[in-house]
């Protein structure tokens, strides 16, 4: 019952800075875009935590300790800042570009971003099932295992890759073009966060060495 008030008050709380991100800076509640991501986000959102809330709930307990202050290593710590600061930027530049008409993307490209977005969230989703330690923060618990079948068998960190079609369909999917750059500031964010990871998995978690050796993509499949 706590936690699930916590998760509650946490996604509601989310939920209210993501809709100020986007509606204060377009001056305006008549954004379509902004509307149909947030009806996406919130949709898939809930199904996943009720049904991780019902088949394993210690899962929800990890997901809940995001964030820089939940991180124990100092390059970590630095870089979830970047990473929550990136986000909520896309948001707010995503938000002045519709008020002030900087870009004139279409209805159809806006839909295309809102499929990606979508795609893109379902896989961190899937990413969490397969994985039950997939936590929100660098943590290695005593009883962990490598996972290296389904999604880890293509890539080392599909929760990543996950987020990264989410990140590249939002821009499209609130139509902004400008919001595109802070994707690329991101992802030099999301590149040392998994290189300072992968440096505290294989010195922590027993067999990871060997993974790498198995699995040789770390984000985007035969890329890098």
């Amino acid at each position: 019952m706590k936690i699930g008030l916590q998760i509650a008050t946490t996604s509601l709380l989310g939920l209210a800075l993501i809709g100020l991100a986007l509606f204060w800076p377009a001056g305006t509640f008549d954004y379509w875009q902004a509307w149909v991501f947030l009806g996406i986000f919130v949709v898939l959102s809930v199904i996943y935590t009720v049904y991780v809330g019902v088949k394993n709930p210690e899962v929800l307990r990890r997901r809940m300790n995001a964030g820089p202050t939940h991180e124990s290593r100092p390059v970590q710590k630095v870089v979830s800042s970047g990473v929550v600061l990136t986000f909520f930027a896309l948001l707010v530049v995503s938000g002045f570009d519709h008020r002030f008409g900087w870009s004139n993307v279409g209805t159809t490209v806006a839909l295309v971003g809102n499929v990606l977005a979508a795609v893109g969230l379902l896989i961190t989703m899937v990413v969490v099932v397969q994985n039950s330690y997939a936590a929100a923060n660098i943590t290695v618990e005593a009883d962990q295992t490598v996972v290296s079948t389904g999604l880890y068998g293509l890539v080392r960190h599909p929760m990543y890759f996950g987020g990264l079609v989410m990140l590249i369909g939002m821009p499209f999917a609130l139509g902004s073009y400008w919001a595109v750059v802070i994707v690329l500031v991101d992802l030099v964010f999301l590149a040392a966060r998994i290189l300072d990871e992968e440096k505290a998995l294989t010195e922590e978690l027993t067999g990871y060495r060997e993974y790498t050796e198995k699995v040789h993509s770390r984000l985007v499949p035969h890329v890098w």
